[in-house]
């Protein structure tokens, strides 16, 4: 948990320093393809500053968990046209249910941290995104860290 401290420290001064005009377009809905799989909706608030929010699921043959996330996130250029990397911080509730049939769920919420790269095409109205994701569990049957989240994401350019 501490070098999780140290590597969002060491991103969040490294994004001081960096130009803050990494914004290429305003909004976009899309899929996060990973832990979980999820719709996506992504807006931006300035120049370098998005708001994310996504739904999603995760299942097996007797489990189920539901996720909804709100994640603010800071922009800034590579100097590749189209690559940006961001940095941010977040939290989900989840909704847990086992036994499909028997169980009444579980109800957990998580603090979340964000690292990734997005590259935006110019020719076409799409966004990639790749990142991690670790979670920090409150509540719910997850309690404890989790650092294996993470997603592609993949995402029509509204604007």
């Amino acid at each position: 948990m501490k070098n999780l401290f140290y590597l969002i420290a060491i991103c969040f001064c490294f994004s001081l320093s960096q130009e803050t005009n990494a914004q290429s377009f305003d909004q976009a809905i899309g899929a996060r393809l990973g832990y979980p799989f999820a719709v996506s909706y992504k807006k931006f608030i300035s120049e370098s500053d998005a708001i994310e929010a996504y739904a999603g699921n995760r299942g097996y043959v007797d489990y189920r968990r539901l996720n909804a996330s709100i994640a603010y996130q800071r922009h800034s250029p590579f100097d590749a046209p189209g690559l940006e990397w961001y940095w941010g911080a977040g939290a989900s509730a989840y909704l847990y249910s086992f036994n499909v049939f028997n169980d009444n769920g579980n109800l957990g919420i998580g603090l979340q941290g964000y690292l990734g790269l997005q590259y935006t095409f110019e020719d076409i109205p799409l966004s990639i995104t790749l990142d991690w994701v670790p979670t920090v569990f409150l509540t719910g049957y997850d309690n404890g860290a989790g650092f294996e989240y993470g997603s592609l994401a993949v995402r029509y350019l509204l604007d």
